[in-house]
């Protein structure tokens, strides 16, 4: 348990240090060369320092145990730091799509493309190799906050592909017969960048709030219950079951005639739950006729 703790806030501690750098690298090379894209990557990377920082405070109340104030933990502060996450990051992309529709009226933006080809390639490879990183940890602890970590990190490299890609074709513009539509290409890219990215934290964002809101869970949590009370003779119907962060939340509705039974019912849920990545809190009541 110990070394899973370590081995998440090591996590979250790199992608906080990498967002530091890329946002420091990011801001400066933009102002520099008065890129629309790289000063959107910059200040993407600051966002995501400290929303990385904001991360890691989480993970620590999320483990602290249950008190009189909160009988239940603190499980819903992961869901309302991803929730807060995504309408960040949505807001950040719905100033950049006016930024660019903005630039792109006042006929474009002039950009040493050779100067952004270099920022570009260094950007691609550092989001990528910390991206991989998150994926690695991912694979032996997982948790809602590292997920939006690595989701997060997936849309700067992607991001930063895409910018590669654009410069790549604004420097070919810059030496061609229609060097002219060159300044176009920077806003341009902002637009379509913005454009499709919004959709990622929008998504983040409507994944939390329902799950704030004690909706369903996934099908993978639902299904692995079911079957659990499938073999001891019972419907799905007699479940009721939430997602709350770290904890999987399940009330079980069990006949009268099961009395006596609950806790060795309990035990079975709770070992055919074992792989899952959620602490389960199981809640028995009997039906009275």
């Amino acid at each position: 348990m110990f070394k899973s703790i370590a081995l998440e806030n090591m996590a979250l501690s790199v992608s906080a240090v990498a967002a530091g750098l890329f946002a420091l690298t990011g801001i400066t090379w933009g102002l520099w060369i008065d890129s629309l894209v790289i000063l959107f990557d910059g200040a993407y990377s600051l966002v995501s320092l400290m929303l990385s920082l904001l991360s890691l405070y989480a993970a620590r109340v999320v483990r602290r145990p249950a008190t009189r104030e909160y009988p239940f933990g603190r499980g819903a502060v992961e869901p309302l730091v991803i929730a807060v996450k995504g309408l960040v990051i949505t807001l950040v992309c719905l100033l950049s799509l006016a930024s660019a529709i903005a630039a792109m009226l006042e006929g474009g933006r002039s950009v040493s493309a050779d100067r952004a080809l270099v920022f570009a390639s260094v950007s691609v490879l550092g989001c990528a190799a910390v991206w991989v990183y998150l994926k690695w940890v991912g694979r032996r602890e997982s948790s809602g906050l590292l997920l939006a970590e690595r989701r997060q990190w997936f849309m700067d490299s992607v991001l930063s592909a895409a910018v590669l890609l654009g410069f790549g074709i604004a420097w070919w513009l810059e030496q061609s017969a229609w060097s002219s539509w060159a300044v176009y290409a920077d806003p341009m890219m902002m637009l379509v960048i913005s454009a499709y990215f919004i959709l990622v934290p929008v998504k983040m964002t409507i994944g939390a709030i329902r799950e704030l809101m004690l909706a369903a869970p996934p099908a993978e949590y639902t299904e692995e219950v079911h079957d659990v009370l499938n073999s001891v003779g019972l419907a799905p119907e007699q479940v009721r079951m939430a997602k709350l962060g770290p904890n999987l939340m399940v009330e079980i509705s069990l006949p009268a005639n099961w009395s006596g039974r609950s806790e060795r019912l309990k035990g079975t849920i709770l070992r055919h739950l074992e792989g899952l990545p959620v602490r389960p809190a199981i809640f028995i009541h009997s039906l009275i006729h």
